[in-house]
């Protein structure tokens, strides 16, 4: 995954960002026992994620790739022989 780039741009940084810090604060009020304080960090980790997909639409994510196979890995592709056929 290194070498497609996976998650390096703007809009994947912002949205987990975004998500992290709601996952902060809907554990900190788990831990003070205040359910509206709890909801409202996860309302903030769903924020990310709605934000995150908002900056891919505007262009600031990775563009999405044509054809069937997502990435490669830059070897060459082997075939392997059946076993029966290997002297």
């Amino acid at each position: 995954m290194a070498g497609s780039s996976h998650g390096h741009t703007p809009a994947a940084w912002t949205g987990v960002t975004i998500a992290f810090i709601g996952f902060c604060v809907a554990g900190a009020f788990m831990v003070m026992a205040q359910p509206v304080g709890f909801w409202a960090g996860m309302v903030i980790v769903l924020l990310g994620g709605v934000v995150g997909m908002i900056m891919r639409s505007m262009g600031l994510g990775q563009p999405k790739q044509s054809g069937a196979l997502a990435y490669t890995t830059g070897a060459p592709a082997t075939t392997r022989e059946p076993a029966a056929a290997e002297s």
